[in-house]
């Protein structure tokens, strides 16, 4: 069974997840950090980043106090409760992004940069439990493709409701 999670960006201000109320976590790939918001609700998921702007997702200024390194990225984890087929797309998203589609095993299975505005489904080919999306052109940038380990903290796995 093939599971469809949209995002996508509306024009009403209420379809916007409120970012600074998400839980969030710092994953790594490719010796590459990345603070994420966390979204493990499906309304959480079904919003996504919509109504985000490109400079919402800026790299992160340092932070001594929160440890973060310099140039920190920013990006939205979706953590669903299993490993399945998924389909994500940009009906109405105004901020292009990359994906990358993550099997249980932090094994990254398929990524593909989104344009905004674009009804075209972009599917995970295999099944992935976990998909991250970062401002497009990312990805290529720090050369991370298809078969990269993410390292995912065993606490987001308890953040599921």
């Amino acid at each position: 069974m093939l599971a469809l999670t949209f995002t996508g960006c509306g024009t009403d201000p209420s379809m916007r997840n409120d970012l600074a109320a998400l839980p969030t976590a710092r994953i790594a790939i490719n010796n590459q950090t990345f603070e994420v918001w966390l979204a493990t609700t499906q309304e959480q998921q079904r919003l996504g980043l919509m109504q985000v702007e490109a400079d919402e997702l800026a790299p992160i200024v340092p932070d001594a106090s929160r440890g973060l390194p310099d140039g920190a990225h920013r990006g939205m984890l979706f953590v669903f409760d299993d490993d399945r087929l998924q389909a994500f797309w940009m009906y109405n998203t105004i901020t292009a992004l990359d994906i990358a589609y993550i099997r249980s095993d932090g094994r990254i299975v398929s990524t593909y940069t989104m344009a905004p505005l674009e009804t075209k489904l972009y599917p995970s080919i295999e099944p992935a439990k976990f998909v991250l999306e970062v401002p497009a052109g990312l990805l290529a940038e720090l050369g991370i493709q298809r078969g990269d380990h993410v390292e995912i903290p065993p606490a987001v796995l308890k953040e599921l409701p």
